[in-house]
């Protein structure tokens, strides 16, 4: 493979705000802050940097956008906390790191990158998380930053209920809300990385697809990586992204042919929605979605495009 040969895509969620709900004035921002996150990680890689580094540093753009449902964006659980899940992971290696439930982290991709560094586990949530990162000195925010009103409005409607919501539910539909991104780097290192806030309202605890690995989140130098996003519920019984990776190991299809398979048949057969973005070692890249739109985004040597809709 070409040494020259690199790329990126990133997500902000699939679902989005109906074409008829959206304003010129609103999209122009979502298109800003994808371009700002997509330009941000393809320039870790054009400057030799790692795919790993290309996709932290490109979804802490994201987390750090209220726009997006991750990091400063984060919804409101039952309690009027934001709890935070995220992970990422080296198609090298097939190292990975993840956090689930964690509070107050200005960006929760970094504390997941530290422990795919810096720990023999994948997984620590909540308090345990918390401790683990104590000796790193990662920056955190007062619950005030993560306060953002359009998101405690969306709190507040069903506030108290047994409902809960998926980003920018509307009474009929589910929209859907992570961030993420995955890379190919000079060296024709893969990686994938994942964030989100959850579900509005949530409770018990509630885990989703995102800081799950071959769930929402898959790197494998052999195959692809892949980021999800949409109901974490069905991508956790679908094992999307690791699915889309075996079917191109296993059945030898192309990328395109691996996540349309699994997100346009599989996915909708158990009733889900949603979508994903994935890079294979080649370079190709895929986002396809079943829903209303997913903010997304690619760039490479010869192409740059961010969209929204189909």
């Amino acid at each position: 493979m070409s040494k020259e040969k690199f790329g990126i895509a990133i997500h902000g969620g699939a679902g989005t705000i109906l074409r008829s709900k959206m304003t010129a004035e609103k999209e122009q921002a979502y298109r800003s802050a994808l371009e700002i996150a997509l330009d941000a990680g393809y320039a870790v890689l054009a400057k030799g940097g790692t795919s790993l580094a290309a996709v932290e540093c490109a979804v802490i753009k994201l987390e750090n956008c209220p726009l997006f449902n991750a990091g400063r964006g984060s919804v409101f659980n039952a309690k009027g906390e934001h709890e935070m899940d995220a992970s990422i992971m080296d198609g090298k290696t097939l190292h990975a790191g993840a956090v689930a439930a964690v509070r107050n982290f200005k960006n929760p991709i970094t504390l997941a990158h530290k422990v795919l560094l810096h720990s023999d586990h994948v997984l620590l949530m909540g308090e345990g998380a918390m401790e683990f990162a104590k000796p790193y000195a990662l920056d955190m925010e007062s619950d005030e930053y993560f306060h953002v009103d359009h998101r405690y409005a969306q709190w507040q409607k069903i506030k108290g209920s047994d409902s809960f919501q998926l980003d920018h539910a509307k009474e009929d539909k589910k929209y859907l809300g992570t961030v993420g991104a995955v890379a190919l780097d000079m060296d024709g290192n893969l990686a994938a990385a994942t964030s989100t806030g959850g579900m509005t309202n949530k409770k018990f605890g509630r885990i989703g697809d995102s800081p799950l690995i071959g769930l929402g989140n898959y790197a494998n130098n052999k195959t692809c990586a892949v980021s999800c996003t949409g109901s974490g519920e069905y991508i956790m019984r679908g094992v999307t992204a690791y699915d889309i990776s075996c079917l191109m190991e296993y059945k030898g299809l192309s990328l395109d042919e691996a996540a349309n398979e699994s997100v346009m048949k599989r996915l909708l057969d158990l009733g889900g929605d949603g979508g994903v973005i994935a890079i294979d070692a080649q370079g190709n890249i895929s986002m396809p979605f079943n829903c209303d739109g997913m903010y997304r985004g690619m760039r490479n040597q010869e192409r740059r495009e961010v969209s929204i809709y189909g």
